[in-house]
């Protein structure tokens, strides 16, 4: 289904609100995607409620919102949603006396709902088609932090959209796939051959199974099919392992966060390197948030000891997700 408000300019739909529908689809992509509410153009609507006295503008926000058929399939948190309804109700009622149903109709209907340990993130793609993704409401749940999305997968996924040859036609394996969010954006757009999402964690294993379900996408393990989730535990995969898994294109986002993996994964990232199918070497990709430059330095450090290079990339031209994009990512090629 084709979710996307209108045909709007790439740009406009992260970078900026220019008019009535730009700042419209920008509430409708923040609120799927959970952004922090400070993120929204609050000041925007409110210039349009003081220069329009119709609610017609709140009216649609709704409906691209909480009354959409996406939000129905795959809610926000509850608590997400009233907030953002909260919010919206006191920006109405800071410009208006006139009280608005709708809005307080809207509210109600959420106010006993329970909360649940998971939600659902939505991220609209250039195509119209929304990735959906059952997330944990917390971010470190079950011992680990594999059941969110972060926002380097955000980065890597716009990356993939605008290189799409490093994909397309390729046999794709993704190492700690957490939700999915990125693998499934690849999948949906990048026309791979094969896909394979990866992780150690039972608990992601498991939410990664339901979210390629929940998008529509053929998970099985027979290693033919075009989409297969595996366990694969960095420390003791051998290299037959990996040939097996037959990599063209590697890539992992936010892997490098933790100072006693890093050993571990560069282990991982060398058998890679130097496992040749049919005498090709697999191009890696590693998109990181750079919480702790310690940590980070510390992981090129282990690279070069390990004889391997890196080269760093430009990061994605055209902004698809929201996303702070102040953030310190860094995306880097690996090579011998």
């Amino acid at each position: 289904m084709n979710y996307i408000l209108n045909n709007q300019n790439e740009k406009s739909k992260c970078t900026g609100v220019r008019d009535k529908k730009d700042m419209i689809f920008a509430f409708q992509t923040s609120f799927f995607a959970m952004c922090r509410l400070s993120s929204f153009p609050w000041s925007a609507l409110e210039i349009e409620l003081r220069n329009d006295e119709s609610p017609e503008i709140l009216l649609e926000i709704l409906q691209q919102t909480c009354r959409h058929s996406l939000c129905r399939k795959t809610p926000p948190s509850v608590k997400y949603r009233r907030l953002f309804l909260s919010e919206l109700i006191k920006r109405h009622e800071a410009t208006t006396s006139e009280p608005l149903d709708e809005l307080y109709e809207a509210f109600g209907e959420i106010l006993g709902v329970e909360e649940e340990p998971t939600c659902y993130k939505s991220y609209l793609l250039p195509s119209g088609d929304a990735v959906s993704l059952s997330e944990s409401t917390a971010l470190i749940s079950e011992g680990t932090t594999g059941l969110v999305t972060w926002e380097a997968a955000l980065c890597l996924a716009e990356w993939a959209l605008d290189n799409l040859q490093v994909f397309s036609g390729r046999t794709v394996l993704e190492l700690g796939s957490g939700v999915g969010l990125t693998g499934v954006a690849i999948c949906r757009s990048c026309s791979p051959r094969r896909y394979v999402f990866s992780d150690c964690h039972p608990s992601v294993l498991q939410r990664l199974h339901s979210n390629m379900q929940l998008n529509g996408l053929v998970v099985a393990d027979d290693p033919n099919v075009t989409v297969t989730v595996r366990e694969l535990d960095w420390e003791t995969v051998t290299e037959d392992r990996l040939r097996e898994l037959g990599a063209d294109t590697v890539i992992a986002a936010d892997v490098v966060y933790d100072p006693a993996i890093i050993s571990c994964l560069v282990g991982l990232l060398s058998k890679l390197l130097r496992c040749a199918v049919q005498g090709t070497h697999p191009d890696i990709y590693i998109s990181s948030t750079i919480r702790n430059p310690e940590t980070y330095s510390c992981f090129k450090s282990e690279l070069k000891n390990a004889g391997i290079r890196y080269q760093i990339l430009k990061g994605p031209i055209t902004p698809v997700f929201p996303y702070n994009r102040s953030t310190s990512i860094e995306l880097i090629k690996l090579f011998l």
